[in-house]
């Protein structure tokens, strides 16, 4: 799996981990099987309905509609997913790690005639290998990427963390803070990186400055981590 790192307005990096290109194909399956399941099933209501060629003809429209739409509607109100997405655990963001605007969802759909319907996906899977970032041409014109939302779980989710020989740490103050304060901190800290959720690194950064009465000059990114760093060289001495 790929990762990029972004900066925020915040001056905050934020490393976001790109969906692989193995789960996007996966959840355009589920998605598919969707959509032919619902399609099968109009055209059963469609073939028992006896009318003149003009209301089956509104009765083709409305049915077809969800079939259509189905990619933007499911990525607007559902917050950057589609049912195979969600499935797959990826959903699609802005390239800063916020959720896309109506407008991001209607270029990336806009453009799926061209990534997808006309090349067969093909168009799509070669411009994500190539980007690095997740990204076909809707996504690049849109400003989205997909990522993926699952947790990796290892040593890094529990409280201790590897620390150099010749680590210093930088802050003291970190002793007033308990053992489930810090694992709190550190659970907050690794899920906000993975969510892109800048807004809660900042929150988390304030909070530690002024339960620990410190002054920092650090990104509020680099301030956390060295936190839970220093909480741990301390009380392993």
């Amino acid at each position: 799996m790929d990762n990029f790192q972004i900066e925020t307005a915040q001056n905050i990096s934020i490393q976001q981990n790109v969906a692989g290109i193995g789960e996007r194909i996966l959840a355009f399956i589920v998605d598919l099987v969707i959509l032919i399941a619902y399609n099968v099933f109009s055209f059963l209501i469609i073939a028992g309905i006896k009318e003149d060629n003009g209301s089956l003809m509104m009765y083709y429209l409305v049915l077809g509609l969800p079939t259509f739409l189905y990619y933007l509607m499911w990525e607007t109100f559902w917050d950057g997913r589609t049912p195979g997405k969600a499935l797959l655990k990826i959903r699609v963001v802005r390239k800063d790690g916020s959720r896309p605007q109506f407008s991001n969802f209607l270029i990336r759909w806009l453009l799926r005639i061209i990534d997808i319907s006309l090349t067969s996906g093909g168009l799509a899977v070669v411009t994500i290998l190539l980007n690095g970032k997740g990204q076909r041409l809707g996504d690049i014109a849109a400003g989205t990427t997909v990522i993926s939302e699952k947790q990796t779980i290892g040593i890094e989710n529990s409280l201790g963390v590897d620390l150099p020989e010749n680590y210093q740490p930088k802050y003291p103050q970190v002793t007033i803070l308990s053992d489930s304060d810090i694992q709190e901190v550190k659970n907050l800290y690794q899920q906000a990186r993975r969510a892109g959720q800048h807004h809660i690194i900042l929150s988390l950064s304030k909070k530690l400055t002024e339960l620990m009465d410190v002054t920092s000059d650090e990104k509020p990114l680099d301030f956390v981590q060295r936190v839970i760093n220093d909480y741990n060289y301390f009380t392993r001495h």
